[in-house]
């Protein structure tokens, strides 16, 4: 199976100079590191030819690693129903350098995209519809970058009251808390179910 993906991998490489920088088969899946600016392309080679025919796509996510210049890798995923193989391209990119829409060519990246741009700050360009997802309209920062603060001073929720999200300062609200001290291996002083039969 290795020496399949090899090949293709090769050929992938070959067919493509340039756009395609080089390729990997792990865990018996072949992964193509390809140019973020020429990413339609590759796609769009990836679903037409006849050695690939990767015409599912499965999703599109990044990941971040903030120590590097170009701090995040999107993530494409494809299935290849008649060759019965799947396949990962991955394009580095900046905080500041959008990455083409694949949207175009397989429209079920919209979302994704949107989920991309949502979460970690990338941008794509020529997308149809490029705002939030997930978070709230008001929400500053993208929350799965590595930087992102782990806490924070504001919190959203729902006020039943006014029927509508609403951004607040954080608040610990002592008085509603209730501490148990006893030890779960003391006991307690009322009697659970069933102990009355072990008393006996």
């Amino acid at each position: 199976m290795s020496e399949t993906l090899n090949a293709l991998g090769e050929a992938i490489v070959a067919a493509l100079p340039g756009a395609v920088t080089g390729h990997a088969v792990a865990y018996g899946e072949l992964t193509v590191t390809a140019e973020a600016a020429d990413i339609l392309n590759v796609v769009t080679f990836l679903r037409d030819d006849p050695r690939c025919q990767f015409i599912s796509f499965i999703d599109v996510t990044a990941v971040d690693y903030p120590a590097r210049e170009k701090r995040f890798d999107v993530v494409y995923h494809f299935l290849s129903p008649r060759q019965n193989t799947r396949i990962r391209v991955k394009v580095q990119t900046d905080e500041a350098t959008p990455v083409p829409s694949i949207f175009s060519e397989f429209p079920g990246a919209e979302w994704f995209e949107r989920e991309v741009w949502d979460l970690y700050g990338v941008m794509f360009t020529d997308h149809p519809d490029m705002r939030r997802l997930l978070t709230d309209y008001g929400f500053e920062g993208h929350p799965l970058r590595k930087d992102f603060p782990l806490t924070g001073f504001v919190e959203v929720r729902y006020d039943d009251e006014q029927k509508r999200v609403v951004n607040e300062p954080v608040r610990l609200a002592q008085e509603f808390r209730n501490f148990d001290f006893l030890s779960p291996w003391e006991g307690t002083d009322y009697v659970l179910p069933g102990d009355e039969k072990a008393k006996q």
